[in-house]
């Protein structure tokens, strides 16, 4: 009778998925559903303290944001995984024994006893309630750890903790290493470790409205130091004659030497005398120190590590040589030395990277279940494509087509990834494809992620294909659809699609709509992957089949600049991958140079000297219009001044993304055809602009903007015959972003850049995590291929014994549940 309760929530959370998190899944709201759900939950005998804790997410649910709507849905689908009612809670009573002392659990804000005390039960009293299971101790409310009342409970949820196991498993962002014990006399400014000293003294001293100083004077027999807090609660810690570790950075004041606001713990061992490694947390306002988060934590996992269950299996540790699951949490909690903190940081990563690849070997498992049409290129068809091209293919787009050729040619479907630089010539390898789908009297699609994109494809591909024939004379048919496309001239496009009268389709989005129908879409081409989800990936591919039986098609994914290896073995792990790794002909490095701010006049000197020579240019800008809060040159007031001031003979254009579609490709059009000189432009040009007479790329406040971001920028231009020009004009003193500005001056490379723009900014940065289906990761580092090596070695060893994971349910359990909000395995 309980099935169809939890099927329904189910449901519903399956369809907020789907609604990317809108909390529009019930007709009449959360409040009302929240109401019904919860009679009939009870109603089919389940525990009420479970309920209650469920119906709690769900009065959540619709005030939170999408991000914590994801999160809170996650954590009713876990409970929802460990039902209780209460004929399952007294099948365990009976093991417990009467004579037992009484215990307490915590049960949402009340402690009732687990096994009553000797005498008569009251009638109104409920039956016995059992000792909790694992999943009852973990998905306890947080505020079930000692020490944790509704109001730290109501602050740790700002930080996405609300239970127990959340707590648990707040991980932190970085560890301080203090294990270095030094005496004072030997403590140099900038230092950061720890010392042993006795305290001599205790002053405090009032600072203005509210707020006070607090300063031990502490002596380790070598020297003296003053450390300093700025909390008067502080005070009540410190004992005079005491002896205590203290660790933190070593400044100078007034030529002494303190520490500012140290982590301070009275020696209690011996043991002690050695230093520590310090967790620091991620934080929030009411929390503002780690060393009380990391009290919470600890309690936490004391009392609740005998329920947590390992899910990777025995053989796989021992084999890869991994701690098990509960150490590897005490260590990255609270590390006895640095070898037992990167043992735990290397076992808690494998199984970020092994759920990750048990994901993609069930992905691509269960492509390879299906069918796909069998696209054979007729003898000769390639070379007669390369001979009409006004260029030659290069040896790597060759390599390339033949690859994807032997692909189609196959009754499995093709999952294949295509990346190269930026001009590398990823569209005419696509065409060949395109074309092969076309002697086989199949459709193909090209998915763009933006308007501009999608009419850059259209146009290249007219060019490329439209001049073709049929067998028969007709000509190859490719369109364009985009939500722009409207009325009859849309109904005519979707006409020609349902009737196989189109040969290729080019799009946004607007192709995965309802009512949009192929006659026999056979291949599918997805340009700049990362910016669409996996459903809707999958969404476009599902236009193929329009019943279980039905081929689907094969599918190729385009990248728009080069992906990291670990990327492509994560994100891309279940296409295959081919690399274009050759430009094309005639192309000439660009020069790239950084400068300061006041040596604009020099570039906007050599800007003209190239226009009067004929050729035209970008300044890009970061921001629209000027802002307070930034210091930053804003394309639209600065477009008003250099038309003004400085290009006054010259003809400007302004491109940003505020303007209507219809504006945009006006200023586009102009400036490909030369009416235009200089086109000032927000990041809209990062893509979609092909003018191969442009040469000159001015990019203010170059620091704002990402590595791949920069490398698209200059990508814009050098594309012609001509010498191009990049200039990185920035004030920044950041270490990060002038190693970044550094990156694009010393290499053209764009794998080398991809690279070192995934170290620098972490692969959520790098793809927009939620966008590309990857997971969040906590320990796991993209650029740690080691280890991902071995979890990937170890996933394929295991997927090829028990691909469904059956032998393995807790382990099955927690794959879905890591994939779970961020892309189905399926």
């Amino acid at each position: 009778m309980s099935k169809p309760v939890l099927q329904r929530l189910r449901d519903v959370l399956d369809l907020e998925e789907k609604n990317e998190w809108t909390a529009t899944a019930v007709a009449g709201g959360f409040r009302a559903f929240k109401e019904i759900w919860e009679a009939d939950a009870l109603k089919a005998g389940h525990e009420a303290a479970w309920v209650r804790q469920i119906i709690d997410r769900i009065q959540r649910y619709e005030a939170a944001t999408r991000e914590d709507r994801a999160r809170i849905a996650r954590q009713i689908l876990g409970m929802l995984d460990r039902p209780q009612t209460f004929d399952s809670a007294l099948r365990h009573v009976d093991q417990i024994d009467p004579a037992a002392p009484s215990r307490s659990v915590a049960v949402e804000d009340d402690l009732v006893p687990a096994v009553p005390p000797p005498g008569p039960t009251p009638r109104s009293r409920p039956a016995r309630r059992p000792s909790p299971t694992h999943g009852d101790i973990l998905n306890a409310p947080v505020e079930s750890v000692a020490g944790i009342g509704p109001a730290t409970a109501q602050v740790l949820a700002r930080l996405g903790v609300d239970t127990v196991e959340d707590l648990i498993w707040h991980l932190p962002s970085r560890h301080d290493d203090y294990s270095e014990v030094r005496r004072i006399a030997d403590l140099l400014p900038g230092e950061q470790l720890a010392i042993v000293a006795n305290l001599w003294k205790v002053e405090q001293r009032k600072m203005g409205f509210n707020r006070v100083m607090v300063q031990g004077v502490f002596n380790d027999g070598t020297g003296t130091l003053r450390a300093t807090w700025w909390s008067p609660y502080k005070a009540r810690e410190l004992v005079e004659g005491k002896t205590y570790r203290l660790m933190g950075k070593v400044d100078l004041h007034m030529g002494q030497k303190v520490l500012n606001n140290p982590h301070l713990e009275p020696l209690r061992s011996k043991a002690m005398e050695k230093g520590a490694i310090l967790p620091i947390y991620p934080l929030t306002e009411g929390i503002k120190s780690s060393e009380r988060l990391s009290r919470l934590i600890q309690k936490a996992l004391n009392e609740a590590k005998s329920a947590i269950l390992d899910p990777l299996p025995d053989e796989t540790r021992r084999r890869f040589e991994l701690d098990d699951l509960v150490t590897a949490l005490e260590q990255i909690h609270c590390p006895e030395s640095i070898e037992q903190l990167d043992a735990a940081k290397k076992r808690l990563a494998f199984d970020e990277f092994f759920y990750i690849q048990l994901g993609v070997q069930q992905r691509r498992h269960l492509l390879q279940q299906a069918t796909a049409p069998s696209l054979v290129a007729p003898t000769g068809l390639v070379d007669s494509f390369a001979a009409a091209l006004p260029f030659a293919l290069t040896g790597a787009q060759r390599r390339v087509i033949e690859e994807i050729g032997h692909d189609l040619a196959r009754t499995v479907p093709m999952s294949r990834l295509v990346q190269g630089d930026v001009g590398s010539g990823k569209t005419v390898v696509a065409a060949a494809a395109m074309l092969v789908a076309v002697a086989n009297g199949a459709q193909s699609a090209l998915l763009a992620p933006t308007q501009i994109l999608a009419e850059q494809h259209h146009r290249g591909l007219s060019k490329i294909l439209g001049v073709l024939t049929h067998a028969d004379g007709r000509p190859l048919r490719v369109e364009l659809l985009t939500g722009r496309v409207t009325g009859a001239a849309r109904e005519a496009i979707l006409a020609g699609l349902a009737g196989g009268e189109i040969d290729v389709i080019v799009g946004t989005t607007a192709l995965i709509q309802e009512g949009v129908n192929f006659h026999n879409l056979a291949f599918v081409v997805v340009d700049e992957q990362h910016r669409f989800g996996v459903e809707q990936r999958a969404i476009l591919r599902n236009k193929g089949a329009d019943g279980e039986s039905t081929p689907v098609p094969h599918m190729l994914v385009m990248s728009a600049t080069p992906i990291p290896r670990s990327l492509a073995l994560t994100v891309y792990g279940d296409l295959d991958v081919s690399i274009i790794d050759e430009m094309p002909p005639g192309r000439q490095p660009i020069t790239t140079k950084r400068f300061l701010p006041q040596e604009r006049e020099r570039l906007y000197a050599f800007l003209k000297r190239q226009i009067a020579e004929g050729r035209q240019g970008y300044i890009i800008y970061p921001l629209v219009e000027e802002s307070d809060k930034l210091d930053v040159g804003a394309a639209v007031d600065e477009h008003a001044r250099l038309s003004r001031d400085i290009f006054t003979e010259e003809r400007l254009g302004l491109l940003h993304g505020r303007l209507s579609g219809s504006e945009k490709d006006a200023v586009m059009r102009a400036f490909s055809n030369h009416e235009l000189d200089v086109l000032v432009s927000t990041s809209v040009v990062e893509v979609g602009v092909d003018v191969p007479n442009a040469t000159v790329m001015l990019i203010e406040d170059a620091e704002r903007f990402g590595l791949a971001q920069l490398h698209q920028f200059r990508g814009r231009v050098g594309r012609g015959e001509h010498q191009s020009y990049c200039a990185l004009i920035s004030r920044a003193a950041n270490e990060t972003a002038v190693e970044r500005l550094n990156a694009l001056v010393e290499t053209t490379d764009g794998f080398k850049l991809a690279e070192k723009d995934l170290q620098l900014r972490g692969p959520g940065d790098f793809l927009g995590t939620r966008q590309s289906g990857l997971p969040d990761l906590q320990m796991a580092q993209l650029g740690d291929t080691a280890t991902l090596a071995l979890a990937q070695q170890a996933a394929q060893s295991l997927f090829a014994e028990d691909p469904e994971l059956t032998n393995h349910p807790l382990l099955r359990a927690r794959v879905d549940r890591f994939w779970r909000g961020h892309g189905d395995v399926n």
